[in-house]
């Protein structure tokens, strides 16, 4: 099935649609359904019922566009979906459109399947709904099975998911090598996150969002919302307002409540009587290990999407049709604008600074933020899911004030350098940077102020994570007596993607490649960082 309709990276084949993007008139009950809607939610989609569902419409004549993103470590094929009007295949043809272009990914945590699920009902309700609708001014891109081979191992919900409200079987968090696809952006080792960045590089979305589903308190909103966390994001304040805005119309025109993500932090302690004890909400990481903090150092509108887990599938899935829906719409609105802010980012600005390690700020502003009530049921015996024994759900909902972490503060800020110069010889290094998209150049000989960063000590995490033990490098820069070095490989710092570029090679970087331990055989205390710079305006 899948080989009928897949082609190379980047490159879809057109599903026989007529050139302006028509749908043919097709009754309703004619319509493929996921099997989630087919089984009245009580199951979720095994990846053939994916494919089963695409070639569906590729068969009714669907004017969908349909390729691979790439290949999964178990060979499978991830599907891609574009919907526009009228119909794009390359990025060269969405780009001459002028219209934004929106890539939505589902699935990348396999026991989160609601992103699955609503993608699938989305791309097909958008197609077939009569009249004019976001297609006619956004380009969508839609990859509803992202983690393929995580999705295919089913088991118990209470095992893989074990504060997840059904279905109750489900794929696992990782992929079929154990990676975290969520934690893998930066060292980008399962071949699911390099065929991401080829998408990322070919098709260069002007917003991605991220579908997941929460595992954690038990708040008042049918979904959380984050955008990019990173404070080197060039557009995150304009994408907090973005979501206010989403916020508002998921609210007025579905009825769903939805808020910043987080969750309760109590204080190492739960006090539970006729009410219950929250003492703050805090958000989650800022680090680029992440998919939407990453893209947001794409200079780029990045958007993370999570399902309330304690409510019911049907409704996690369509809260999540509703948010997807409305941000579209949005993004449909204000495309012109989104584009403009992006371009601008694109630009380099004299005396440019770049945040490289960032921390939550000790005080926060104070926000109504809604929870559930819970109480005790006086049987210790018995749980629910996400509950301590003797607790049960009231569905109670109240709202109090609280102290919101919901944003990230600098705390090792940089001039952005003209130029960070390493040796030739490194080719890995450079097929690292070239997987990201960073532009690297040959040079003969570089001429100015060459600085290397003199590492005083090398801290390495004593707990392994994601296969890893992350290092933290503590040292100094200082000028070298040299004024020209040669045969080297140079990454000019005037290019779209400088942001990324600093974090990833910038040895103060707190998630870069020293990180993830890229450069562990060249490091030791006393010896020079192997990436040097030259600091701008210095050339």
């Amino acid at each position: 099935m899948l080989g009928a309709f897949l082609l190379s990276v980047g490159v879809a084949a057109c599903a026989g649609a007529p050139s302006g993007g028509s749908a043919p008139n097709i009754a309703n009950a004619a319509l493929p359904k996921s099997r989630a809607e087919r089984t009245n939610y009580l199951e979720t989609s095994h990846y053939d019922d994916v494919i089963a569902f695409l070639d569906s419409l590729k068969k009714l004549g669907a004017p969908l566009a349909f390729g691979s993103i790439g290949r999964t470590g178990e060979s499978r094929e991830i599907p891609y979906v574009i919907a526009s009007r009228p119909l794009v295949h390359t990025p060269a043809e969405a780009r001459a459109t002028g219209k934004p272009i929106v890539y939505v990914q589902g699935n990348i945590h396999a026991g989160e399947v609601e992103g699955k699920e609503a993608l699938q009902a989305l791309i097909r309700d958008l197609t077939y709904a009569p009249g004019r609708n976001v297609l006619d001014s956004i380009v969508l891109i839609a990859v509803p099975i992202y983690n393929a081979d995580g999705n295919e191992r089913f088991a118990a919900q209470a095992r893989q998911r074990s504060e997840q409200q059904g279905p109750e079987l489900v794929g696992q968090r990782p992929n079929a090598a154990g990676l975290d696809l969520n934690r893998d952006y930066i060292k980008a080792e399962a071949p699911e996150t390099r065929a991401s960045l080829r998408m990322f590089e070919l098709w260069n979305p002007d917003v991605f969002v991220d579908l997941h589903t929460t595992d954690g308190s038990l708040h008042g909103y049918a979904l959380t919302y984050s955008p990019s966390l990173n404070p080197a994001s060039p557009l995150g304040d304009y994408m907090r307002d973005l979501l206010a805005e989403v916020r508002s119309r998921v609210r007025s025109r579905d009825g769903y409540e939805t808020f910043d993500y987080g969750n309760f932090n109590d204080g190492g302690g739960r006090e539970v009587s006729s009410d219950t004890t929250h003492s703050a909400w805090y958000t989650y990481d800022h680090r680029p290990r992440f998919g939407t903090n990453y893209y947001g150092l794409r200079n780029r509108v990045s958007i993370l999407s999570e399902a309330f887990s304690h409510d019911p599938f049907e409704r996690r899935v369509k809260s999540t049709y509703s948010f997807v829906s409305q941000l579209l719409t949005l993004v449909a609105e204000r495309g012109a604008q989104i584009k403009s802010l992006a371009k601008r980012a694109d630009e380099m600005s004299a005396a440019e600074n770049v945040a490289l390690r960032s921390a939550l700020p000790t005080t926060a502003g104070s926000a109504p933020v809604r929870f559930e009530i819970l109480a005790r049921t006086g049987d210790t015996s018995r749980t629910q899911a996400g509950l301590d024994r003797g607790l049960r759900r009231t569905g109670e909902i109240r709202t109090r004030n609280m102290p919101v972490f919901d944003r990230f503060v600098p705390t090792v800020v940089r001039p952005m350098p003209a130029l960070y110069v390493f040796s030739r010889s490194d080719t890995a290094l450079r097929a690292r940077l070239q997987l990201h998209g960073i532009r690297t150049d040959d040079a003969t000989e570089v001429k100015g102020p060459l600085e290397a960063f003199l590492v005083d000590s090398v801290v390495k995490s004593s707990r392994p994570f994601q296969g890893h033990n992350e290092v933290r490098l503590v040292g100094h820069w200082e000028r070298l007596p040299q004024q020209a070095a040669s045969n080297m490989i140079v990454v000019p710092m005037n290019q779209p993607l400088r942001r990324l570029a600093a974090y990833l090679l910038d040895p103060e970087s707190d998630d870069g490649l020293a990180t993830w331990n890229f450069f562990d055989a060249s490091l030791a205390a006393g010896r020079p960082y192997p990436v040097m710079r030259i600091a701008a305006g210095r050339l």
